[in-house]
């Protein structure tokens, strides 16, 4: 992360120089979406909720970073929830991709890792989707929030999960909230998870 930042500052530092140096080609220029990052990322990193956790493999690659959730409270708590995020070079006039690589079993995350959650769509019909005032950060505390606030078992995209809650009238059956827990039993630094690395294969 440090490392694109110094690269930004050493490119605009050529620039005020003025220099006519053509020499800059565009695998050293930074695009507007890296140049949002850099920003973005701090200020996510900032207001970190206590529940995530953030890891850039590569530290020269703020677009591609994986997010794990450990909730503190709810149905959830106890497990460690896994999520890989893409920013496309579109951005921010187009939503991260986010992915979940934690198998779960829950009403708005399909068991394909698929997310329901409205900031990341790119349209929406309630107007609640993404729009280009939104940042990371949003879409990381959104995805915290599914674990609590914004489990919605009435607008499902595992309707078989969602239907379970509805027909037996409880929250969640305890046993399937374990099964869940279970299959997230993350390592303590949530990089790896034997269901994470089977649903790649």
């Amino acid at each position: 992360m440090l490392t694109l930042a110094k690269k930004l500052k050493r490119e605009e530092g050529v620039k005020g120089r003025g220099t006519n140096n053509q020499s800059l080609d565009s695998t050293r220029r930074i695009s507007i979406r890296d140049k949002l990052l850099i920003k973005e990322v701090a200020e996510l990193e900032a207001n970190l909720p206590s529940t995530c956790k953030l890891d850039f493999p590569d530290a020269n690659k703020l677009h591609s970073f994986q997010l794990c959730i450990t909730p503190d409270e709810g149905y959830y708590q106890g497990g460690q929830f896994q999520f890989e995020t893409d920013v496309p070079e579109a951005y921010n006039m187009v939503p991260p991709k986010v992915k979940c690589l934690t198998r779960i079993w829950h009403p708005n995350i399909s068991e394909t890792g698929e997310i329901c959650l409205s900031l990341l769509r790119e349209h929406s019909i309630d107007g609640t989707g993404w729009a280009p005032t939104r940042t990371l950060k949003d879409v990381v505390w959104g995805l915290n929030s599914l674990f609590t606030d914004l489990l919605n078992f009435d607008d499902p995209l595992n309707i078989e999960a969602a239907e379970h809650h509805l027909r037996d009238k409880l929250p969640m059956d305890h046993t399937d909230i374990q099964a869940s827990l279970h299959l997230a039993g993350l390592p303590a630094d949530c990089k790896t998870s034997p269901a994470s690395e089977s649903r790649s294969n």
